[in-house]
C-alpha cells in the first residue's frame, strides 16, 4: 500500500491521520528515508545534545550527512554538554548550526533578574527569550520546510500523544523515533558505538540548562528533574498555554 500524498495530508486532517497510521508500520530508518524523499526541503534536525540526542543525530546523518543540525545555545548549558557537542560534531561530522538568543545573558539578568526563579511565569518568559525566539529564527533563516526532532512518547506525559508527522507553523515536523522506548535507545547506541552524555552516569535522565535541571533522586518523579517540576516543556515543540490557561 502506497502512503497518502503529503499534499493531501496537509489539506486534510483525515489524510494526515491515515499517513501517520502508515508511518506507524515503518521502522524509524524507513520513516526518515520516506521523509527525505517525500517531504518538502530544506530539511533540518534540532538537537539539545541531551542524554539521548546521539541516536537522532546518527539516524538522520546516516540518511543525509549534510543535514543542518540546529542547536539553541541558551548560554546556560552544562560544561559537559558543550564538550559532548564537540565530541559528536567530530565523531559524526555534523553540519552544526548554533543559534543564540538576541539578548545577552548579562543584559537579560540586568533587565529582568534571574527569570528562572520567578515561578511558572518567569520560566515561560525565560524559555521564550532564550529558546523559542532563537529556534524560530533558525528555522526561518535556514528556510526549513521539514523539521526533524527526537521526541518520544515515553519521555513524558506531555508527549504521550505525539504523532510521527504533524504540521507546525506551516512546516512539516517529523518525530521518527516517537514510538521508541529506553531499551530501543540503549540498543541503538550500543549497536552504533555512540557515546553517552557525561551526565547520564550521574543520575541525569534529561539535560537542559544548569539552573533548571537536576538528577533523578529516590522518591522523585521524572517531571521534577526539569524546571523544578513546574512544567515539562519549554515551548520549542509545543505551543505554550496562555497565561490565563496556565
Amino acid at each position: 500500500m502506497s502512503p497518502p500524498d503529503p499534499i493531501s495530508a496537509a489539506e486534510s486532517p483525515h489524510a494526515l491521520s491515515a499517513l501517520n497510521r502508515w508511518l506507524a508500520r515503518l521502522s524509524a530508518q524507513e520513516r526518515v528515508a520516506w521523509a527525505m524523499d517525500s517531504l518538502a526541503a530544506p530539511h533540518a534536525l534540532s538537537t539539545s545534545f541531551g542524554t539521548q540526542s546521539a541516536v537522532s543525530l546518527h539516524l538522520l546523518t546516516r540518511a543525509k550527512p549534510d543535514i543542518p543540525v540546529i542547536l539553541v545555545d541558551t548560554g546556560y548549558l552544562f560544561p559537559e554538554t558543550y564538550r559532548y557537542a564537540d565530541q559528536l560534531v567530530d565523531q559524526l561530522d555534523l553540519n552544526l548550526k548554533v543559534y543564540r538568543p538576541e539578548i545577552g545573558i548579562a543584559w537579560m539578568e540586568a533587565r529582568f533578574g534571574k527569570l528562572w526563579e520567578g515561578g511558572s511565569e518567569g520560566l515561560r518568559e525565560y524559555n521564550r527569550l532564550r529558546k523559542v525566539e532563537p529556534m524560530k529564527r533558525a528555522l526561518n533563516e535556514l528556510g526549513v520546510r521539514s523539521w526533524f526532532a527526537g521526541l518520544r512518547r515515553e519521555q513524558a506525559r506531555s508527549r504521550e500523544g505525539i504523532e510521527f508527522l504533524e504540521l507546525r507553523d506551516g512546516r512539516w515536523k517529523l518525530h521518527p523515533i516517537a514510538d521508541w522506548n529506553d531499551i530501543d535507545i540503549g540498543s541503538y547506541m550500543l549497536q552504533h558505538d555512540l557515546p553517552e552524555h557525561p551526565l547520564a552516569g550521574k543520575g541525569y535522565v534529561s539535560v537542559g540548562d544548569v539552573h533548571t535541571t537536576q538528577p533523578l533522586r529516590p522518591g522523585m518523579d521524572l517531571a521534577q528533574t526539569r524546571f523544578f517540576g513546574l512544567r515539562r516543556e519549554c515551548g520549542l515543540h509545543f505551543d505554550e498555554p496562555t497565561a490565563s490557561a496556565a
